[in-house]
């Protein structure tokens, strides 16, 4: 939602906003445009010009948006180092008939966002939660990708350091269908290579700017994404997605005799690497067998 798109004329937007519609009192989960602010619903904005509160990661950043739509709406800052004080709060309203309205900075709260405790409070003293679906970076990165959609994991943001990263790459090999990650230009390149190395030189797609200016899909193997950063480095709000893992033949004994047939000619460590990349096996496991072998 960070890029300002022209809505004009504004009187013809506050036509499409209904006076008719009623609203119950209730905590409701708005999403919100991830870059073109066209993309907001009919609906949102019926709930955002009918809340009482509306909180927002950054205020600033969300009143952007109402602007845009002649909204004015009560805004209050909620995110993960003040939600314990804001909590009671935004109950309290709810006690009082209150109409609340959580948005994030851009796409669908809690997903990779503050919200969840609220959610839940919410529902522990019963009051009503709805959730008002509208725009998602994942699922307009998967529409795009041209990778499976049929099964798909969303793995968030990996740790920032490399170890903890790693360990999250490992839980996810067995993992079918295809995998969606969030990262920072910052921190892509160093990603991508914990990918490889864990989860192989997969299908891949890098995407970028999604609805604004500037969108981008880079597709490829792992490796090709790598090689383009080289020269092309990625700018901006990034999804990651992986394709599933490559089907493999191989077995136990396929693997066992490839590296008897390799190790002579290329030592351990390249024919490791080498029968890693012809079975798709990981090449960490493939590296242990053969020094058992050996």
């Amino acid at each position: 939602m960070s890029e300002s798109n022209p809505i004009s004329p504004v009187s013809k937007v506050q036509s499409f906003i209904s006076d008719n519609v009623h609203i119950t009192p209730g905590l409701y989960i708005v999403a919100t445009p991830i870059g073109n602010l066209r993309d907001i619903t009919l609906r949102a904005l019926d709930i955002l010009s009918a809340a009482d509160i509306i909180l927002a990661e950054d205020t600033r950043h969300t009143q952007k948006l109402l602007s845009a739509y002649s909204l004015k709406g009560r805004l209050v800052s909620y995110y993960d180092h003040n939600a314990a004080g804001r909590i009671p709060m935004v109950m309290e309203a709810l006690s009082q008939g209150k109409i609340v309205a959580q948005v994030s900075d851009a796409g669908t709260p809690l997903v990779s966002d503050p919200g969840f405790k609220l959610v839940q409070a919410a529902i522990e003293q019963s009051h009503s939660v709805v959730p008002v679906p509208g725009a998602s970076a994942v699922l307009a990165a998967l529409a795009g990708a041209g990778l499976p959609t049929d099964i798909f994991t969303f793995a968030g943001f990996l740790p920032s350091k490399a170890g903890a990263r790693r360990s999250k790459l490992k839980t996810l090999e067995t993992t079918t269908g295809t995998l969606v990650f969030f990262e920072s230009g910052h921190r892509i390149i160093d990603m991508l290579e914990d990918v490889k190395q864990i989860l192989g030189d997969r299908d891949a797609v890098l995407a970028r700017e999604l609805t604004k200016t500037y969108e981008e899909f880079r597709r490829g193997s792992v490796s090709e994404l790598l090689t383009g950063l080289t020269d092309n480095p990625a700018r901006g709000e990034i999804v990651i997605l992986l394709g599933p893992a490559p089907e493999t033949q191989w077995g136990d004994v396929e693997i066992d005799a490839a590296l008897k047939d390799q190790i002579p000619d290329l030592g351990v460590k390249r024919a490791s690497a080498a029968v890693a990349d012809l079975s798709g096996w990981n090449k960490r496991d493939v590296y242990q067998r053969a020094l058992a072998l050996k």
